[in-house]
């Protein structure tokens, strides 16, 4: 209890200190606002709702391991993750059924049928190039560019074991390289090889330094090298590999019991709402409601041949093999 009330405490501090038109609070794990523009999102639901969500910076694992640790007393009233946690998330318990604004146009198979987790948007996964950090090197075109000893030192991919954007690139690397979801042996040789040209491996978000140029090349979504070009103005480019990717969802859910669980849902209402799915879209993601993409962010996209490369998942499957690849890369590769 005493920890609960020393995060509480820590939650208000921070929510003091955000704009004042704030009122109230929820807390969400998992919204950093470097990622995806949940910064900008948060403003609008500061602006809008009046409630206020402060900044977290966890990951897709770190966000699921804290709920499990909390699941007496939670402290988060929702979660964001990729799809495969917040299907963990419900088969450990943490998380509540709940069906937001538009639930009923989300696609089948991009949502819990009761509400446990439900997408709000995806990204591709490919390269985020910082074209002026290559030291001369050409951009990289294919997962097999990246072995190359011209790339040595410059290619970065968070932690698969923790972060989902890792693992889902892992999952799309395996499948490249001729594995499947029961299969992983093709991705770890991969993983195993790519060590030799010492990457770097973060576990956050590492768009600030794919910009400064300390990591040139990262294994990432769309729409983070999108952000870069068109809002940041930065020298980057974003590829979709020639062997082919995958497009995996985000998703949210409603913590089960959490403290401010009235709040959590206008959150979760706010986001899923016409408005909230076009910031996504205007964010450079693709918004689980595709009406909300507008022909002008479209355009913003690589071409849609471009995006034919990129194949769809099983997602059931990629969350019930997840542990399994992990503790094979911590054990093989890292």
């Amino acid at each position: 209890m005493r920890f609960k009330q020393l995060v509480m405490g820590a939650a208000f501090a921070v929510a003091a200190a955000q704009p004042a038109f704030a009122e109230d609070v929820a807390i969400c794990y998992n919204c950093p606002p470097e990622w995806a523009d949940w910064g900008g999102q948060l403003k609008n639901i500061a602006r809008d709702l009046k409630i206020d969500v402060p900044q977290d910076n966890k990951n897709s694992g770190q966000t699921l391991s804290q709920l499990l640790a909390e699941k007496d007393n939670p402290v988060a009233d929702v979660a964001y993750y990729g799809v495969s946690f917040g299907i963990k998330a419900k088969e450990e318990g943490v998380v509540a059924d709940y069906k937001p604004a538009n639930f009923d146009k989300i696609p089948d198979g991009l949502k819990d049928p009761e509400g446990a987790w439900f997408a709000i948007h995806s990204g591709t996964i490919g390269l985020f190039v910082n074209t002026e950090a290559l030291g001369g090197a050409p951009v990289p075109q294919s997962w097999s560019d990246l072995l190359k000893p011209e790339y040595k030192g410059m290619v970065g991919y968070l932690d698969p074991s923790s972060a989902f954007v890792g693992y889902a690139g892992a999952v799309a690397i395996n499948r490249a390289m001729g594995g499947s979801l029961d299969d992983f042996t093709p991705g770890i040789e991969f993983f195993k090889k790519l060590k030799a040209n010492d990457p770097i491996v973060p576990k956050q978000t590492a768009y600030a330094r794919v910009l400064s140029g300390e990591i040139p090349i990262l294994i990432d979504y769309d729409f983070n090298a999108y952000r870069a070009k068109y809002k940041d103005e930065a020298n980057v480019a974003f590829v979709i590999p020639t062997e082919g990717t995958v497009a995996v969802p985000y998703v949210m859910s409603l913590v089960k019991n959490g403290p401010h669980a009235d709040n959590g849902k206008k959150v979760l209402d706010y986001v899923m709402s016409d408005a909230g799915q076009a910031h996504w879209a205007n964010a450079f993601l693709r918004p689980v409601i595709a009406s909300a993409m507008s022909p002008e962010a479209s355009e913003k996209f690589l071409p849609a041949a471009e995006y034919e490369r990129s194949q769809p998942v099983d997602y059931a499957k990629m969350a019930e093999v997840q542990a399994g690849f992990g503790e094979r890369y911590l054990s093989e590769v890292r």
